[in-house]
């Protein structure tokens, strides 16, 4: 048995069955309104220490394929190698190396002017079109994975519910798991796993999915997480204190929109 397994076990799907009624469908991960606060916690990208360099992801992957360095992508009767290797990922990410650094969405924000989130629209890959080169981020530049946090935000923000919660590291805590997360999707019984807060960094490594949970929240509603599959970001939702413990956190970056809220 994992560790993931033997710290969180499964729970009934029916303990959903409350964010359905608050947030409807929850395919892509339950979004709740502020209750009464809400803040986006954004996905980390990072930078070479070279600069982004002026090739995108796209053109390196096309030279390496035109080279026979790399075989072209098969998905079934599906061609991957159509569209445009923009150079993001989906699901779990790690640092990339030590010739990265963090590259912060306000600084990336301030060099290339474009806002960190356009008015109206979610963090996503909609985000910074200035940057890109033909729609592919520069090879220089890591940018965040869709559908779930990087492990170095999420173990931060685990850190920092710890400290918000009233029950501490004991704080009996709900994830889901959106079924287009796992290798097999069954959307009548619903993945759910229930812990203890202060193990909830073993969850990053759950073998059922290589995501973090769509949705975590405490046993008392105080405060929900979700994650949304498709986004770059993980919404949280909760107490003033806590919101405010996550914009001002030296290692988290978040931002407040208010047309999500």
């Amino acid at each position: 048995m994992s560790d993931t397994h033997h710290l969180w076990r499964q729970a009934p799907s029916s303990e959903t069955d409350w964010l359905t009624e608050l947030c409807g469908d929850g395919t892509t991960g339950f979004e709740p309104p502020r209750r009464p606060d809400a803040v986006w916690v954004l996905n980390a990208m990072y930078e070479h220490e070279s600069g982004p360099g002026g090739l995108s992801h796209h053109e390196l992957r096309q030279a390496a394929l035109a080279a026979g360095v790399i075989e072209p992508a098969r998905l079934g009767n599906i061609d991957p190698e159509i569209g445009t290797a923009t150079g993001g990922g989906l699901g779990r990410a790690e640092h990339p190396g030590p010739s990265y650094r963090r590259l912060r969405w306000a600084e990336l924000s301030a060099r290339c002017g474009d806002p960190m989130v356009p008015d109206g629209k979610y963090p996503s890959y909609r985000c910074f079109p200035s940057a890109r080169l033909d729609d592919s981020w520069p090879v220089g530049i890591e940018p965040p994975t869709e559908g779930s946090l990087d492990r170095p935000t999420w173990d931060r923000l685990v850190d920092v519910l710890v400290a918000h919660s009233t029950q501490g590291p004991d704080t009996r805590v709900f994830a889901y798991y959106s079924p287009l997360m796992l290798p097999a999707a069954d959307f009548d019984n619903l993945h759910v796993r229930t812990g203890r807060l202060g193990d909830a960094h073993a969850l990053y490594d759950n073998p059922d999915a290589v995501f973090s949970p769509s949705n975590v929240w405490s046993e008392d509603r105080s405060w929900i997480l979700c994650t949304d599959y498709d986004l770059w970001a993980t919404k949280v939702v909760g107490p003033e204190h806590l919101v405010e413990a996550l914009l001002r956190d030296p290692v988290i970056e978040a931002v407040r929109l208010s047309w999500t809220s």
